[in-house]
């Protein structure tokens, strides 16, 4: 019994740590290209959860099967979040891309401010129910108390995104243009990069995958509000502070110890604390590891 309490607990975690992962590397990926944390990036997760709430709803009662609707209403969710994304991109950051940090920062936080109120405005303040677009598979029954059919889902669709994100940025021309930009964008520039056009492409990557992560876990759970980007926002980015903001590998472990801390303390000790436990973490990695666990130091000449 305690073996199966330990792994209920280990497996909520993992979850738990690939939804803040899909999240984090929207972070991390933006923060690696210009040094900015874009703190409107849970915004589009909880736009990608809506927009997949609302097709969902409309072609459920036009009487396709489940699995069209799925489909249709992920592809949806995707491209209206890369539409966000770029759209934000141009507007809030590109003319502020030669200001002081602070400015951008600034923006960013007006830009998940006006995009909670927006959604608040144009839906409601209420929870919503949101059906479930991951139906329980019938030979996955006998194993379905170690862990459900949606949470396995949720796995192998991260697992999925990460070595295709992983193949991109390693082997594509894209992707040797990211790393570039990211280690000096000025010779990426001189050297025939379209550094504007690498940076907008980043913003809509790190908005599908945030998208997606809003559509598992809405349908995981079962409800929406125009809140909840904020918090697993901020989790996220605490994950990606954790593993070394700016390093993809980093933002996938830090997501995941963050899931296995949430999931172990709340199990053992009280759920009440659950975000003291991730807001906490941050703090003692900041202390003890100010770069993060893959992060790297630098040293700055004066």
């Amino acid at each position: 019994m305690e073996f199966d309490f330990f792994l209920e607990l280990f497996l909520g975690g993992l979850t738990r740590g690939s939804i803040y992962a899909l999240i984090a590397l929207g972070y991390t990926m933006v923060y690696g290209i210009i040094q900015l944390i874009n703190f409107a990036h849970g915004e589009i997760y909880m736009i990608g959860a809506f927009t997949g709430l609302i097709v969902s709803s409309v072609l459920t009662m036009t009487g396709l099967p489940q699995l069209a609707v799925v489909i249709i209403a992920a592809s949806a969710a995707i491209l209206y979040s890369c539409c966000y994304g770029y759209t934000m991109e141009k507007i809030a950051y590109k003319p502020l891309r030669n200001a002081p940090r602070l400015s951008a920062l600034i923006s960013a936080i007006g830009m998940s401010l006006f995009l909670q109120n927006y959604v608040l405005l144009a839906q409601t303040s209420d929870f919503l129910p949101f059906p479930s677009l991951i139906p329980d598979f019938e030979f996955w029954e006998p194993y379905s108390h170690i862990i459900t059919s949606p949470e396995l889902v949720i796995l192998i669709t991260t697992v999925i995104v990460m070595i295709l994100l992983t193949f991109l940025i390693k082997f594509t021309t894209v992707g040797k243009a990211m790393r570039a930009t990211s280690q000096d964008s000025t010779m990426a520039a001189l050297l025939g990069i379209n550094v504007n056009r690498i940076i907008s492409i980043t913003f809509v990557l790190g908005s599908a995958t945030a998208a997606i992560g809003g559509l598992l876990i809405a349908s995981h759970i079962g409800q929406i509000n125009f809140y909840m980007g904020f918090i697993a926002g901020i989790k996220a980015f605490v994950a990606a502070v954790l593993g070394g903001i700016g390093s993809i590998p980093g933002a996938v472990l830090g997501s995941l110890v963050l899931g296995w801390t949430e999931s172990f303390f709340t199990g053992y000790i009280s759920s009440d604390y659950e975000d003291v436990f991730a807001f906490l973490f941050l703090v003692l990695i900041l202390i003890f590891r100010p770069s993060g666990i893959l992060g790297r130091s630098e040293t700055q000449k004066v």
